[in-house]
């Protein structure tokens, strides 16, 4: 590139919105830490893959805050700047930068590293680990988009494959009606929706994409076929497992036809209705276990998504709170926020002609729309959302709440029907006890949803009085510290002395109870340290295990 062009794509980068994966800007006044250079080649190139960029971007000599230019001093010799092609290629196998570039802009050195996208089918790694970008933050390489980028040499379809020696006497007629009005319904509006039931089976099934030219796929014995007909797939496994677990325990296999057996398996789910006190309300409100939309898409996803080549079947195991669904194989594309915040539509399914076959009879959604409305109506019935586990790169685990965990938090969803959904998704984080950003915490402090001491939150006050729960709300909200130094202070004056035991027995359960044991030991510690060496009110006497707190002496005379 020309001075002048650089000038001009320098500018262009500035201009990204700042949760760009695949453009990272650095200070870099003086120099900069080679390991996590390598980190960031390989987080950007990995994430120009995955965003079909031609290249990523890491600029040294810009502040990223505000994209203003600082200039940077990094390896201004020419032959060290290029020597670092071949230092990154030989920690990357063989994969550098596209080009380095020197811009000598009037505000300031800049520094501009090109770097190639992940070649198709293999992610770049540093020193033998991947890396990512979530947002602006720089993270390993997630299991989901590591499969993304090494699938893409792929163009095998299981769920596509013809099965040779099947025949529409493998399918359940019953199946089939049932396929039939699904489709319909879902096709009433198009032109060809009043020749539907004058179709024979054979054009139905090629034009609802079950068959192709009258050949029986296994999408179409998954979802139609009779279960004695699925030794045509093996050796993968057409099968579903309820299980019951708890005081009382049993266990069911469901086999196809999926699109029949599917209702079958969410029969046998004990969906009991359940009351909530409503805050404002004298009449409970009365709401079942689960919704049953919620289950059915949980349910046809797995189906949908299934690794099938792995030989596993899905289970769906039901406790007296939740139910579990476990799928083989890893999250296919994309992370869980990016259908839930992102509203993201994904661009390639592991099993396509089965996952297109499931939306022409109206099972699922393919434009990615099915996660985020499964928390939209957790969050209208006041309930916890669903939680995604994708820790174990073989399955993919979702668990469907039926049960408050934190009464305040349901309360709140009551009484703030508008509350943004990423405020929501915060909030079941914090009755779930799992930690948030601090920058996220800040938020809903400021909007008075939490309070407590980072990183141990909860539910709001005003939230606590609509659930009737205020001994926990008084349990959970911590006092100021004057009113546990009083405390210390009134003992001392009435008995004269006390040791660090009984001073921790006196405070110990006065504390919040947010705060783990060790974190209440420091606090005690802290206030004694405190009221000792800073206002100098207590006193200790003695040594080791004898040592006793007292009063100062002119607290003494005011007793």
């Amino acid at each position: 590139m020309e001075e002048r062009d650089l000038i001009n794509k320098l500018e262009e980068l500035r201009e990204l919105p700042h949760e760009t994966e695949w453009a990272e800007f650095k200070t870099a006044r003086d120099d900069f830490d080679f390991h996590k250079l390598g980190k960031y080649f390989s987080a950007l190139s990995n994430e120009a893959n995955l965003k079909g960029q031609s290249c990523g971007w890491l600029v040294f000599g810009v502040v990223d805050k505000d994209r203003s230019i600082c200039g940077s001093r990094f390896r201004e010799n020419p032959a060290k700047l290029d020597r670092l092609k071949r230092e990154i290629s030989e920690q990357t196998g063989g994969v550098t930068f596209h080009e380095i570039h020197v811009v000598n802009h009037p505000d300031g050195r800049v520094v501009m590293f090109e770097i190639p996208p992940a070649p198709k089918g293999v992610p770049v790694s540093f020193q033998g680990h991947w890396y990512g970008r979530d947002g602006e933050s720089l993270c390993a390489l997630g299991m989901s988009e590591l499969e993304q980028i090494r699938s893409q040499v792929m163009i095998e379809d299981w769920s596509a494959e013809i099965c040779p020696k099947a025949s529409v006497l493998d399918l359940d007629p019953d199946a089939i009606k049932i396929a039939r009005k699904n489709f319909r319904e879902k096709n009433q509006n198009k032109p060809f929706g009043g020749e539907i039931d004058s179709w024979s089976d054979k054009i139905f099934l090629n034009r609802a994409r079950l068959t192709k030219s009258d050949a029986i796929t296994r999408a179409c014995l998954l979802l139609l076929g009779r279960e004695e007909a699925s030794h045509h797939i093996e050796p993968a496994s057409a099968q579903m497992t309820w299980k019951l677990e708890g005081e009382e325990r049993a266990y069911e296999h469901f086999g196809p036809p999926f699109l029949v057996t599917t209702n079958e398996l969410y029969s046998r789910i004990r969906n009991i209705n359940q009351k909530i006190d409503a805050s404002n309300h004298l009449i409970p409100y009365e709401i079942p276990k689960y919704e049953r939309w919620v289950v059915l898409e949980a349910l046809h996803n797995a189906i949908a998504h299934q690794d099938y080549t792995l030989q596993s079947r899905v289970i769906v195991t039901e406790t007296q709170d939740r139910l579990v669904f476990e799928s083989a194989g890893s999250f296919f594309e994309g992370a869980v926020s990016d259908y839930t915040l992102r509203e993201k539509t994904p661009k390639r399914y592991r099993n396509h002609f089965l996952s297109v076959a499931m939306v022409n009879l109206n099972m699922i959604d393919t434009m990615g729309y099915g996660i985020r409305r499964m928390y939209q109506e957790q969050r209208k019935r006041f309930y916890p959302l669903p939680d995604f586990d994708l820790s174990d790169p073989g399955k993919v685990t979702v668990t469907i709440h039926g049960k408050v965990i934190d009464p305040n938090y349901t309360a709140l969803l009551m009484e703030e029907k508008d509350l943004p959904l990423p405020s929501v998704i915060l909030l079941d984080q914090v009755q779930k006890q799992q930690r948030i950003e601090k920058e996220d915490a800040k938020m809903l402090r400021r909007n008075k949803l939490v309070e407590g001491r980072y990183p141990n939150l909860y539910v709001t006050a005003h939230v606590a009085s609509a659930t009737g729960d205020k001994a926990q709300y008084i349990r959970n909200r911590p006092f100021d510290d004057a009113h546990y130094k009083e405390m210390i202070l009134t003992y001392l004056k009435r008995y004269g002395k006390a040791s660090k035991k009984e001073i921790e027995s006196l405070l110990f359960e006065k504390l919040s109870d947010v705060l783990t044991d060790e974190q209440k030991r420091n606090k005690i510690r802290n206030l004694l340290y405190a009221m000792s060496k800073l206002e100098r009110s207590i006193r200790s006497t003695g040594s080791g295990r004898r040592s006793q707190w007292e009063l100062f002496l002119d607290e003494k005379d005011d007793v």
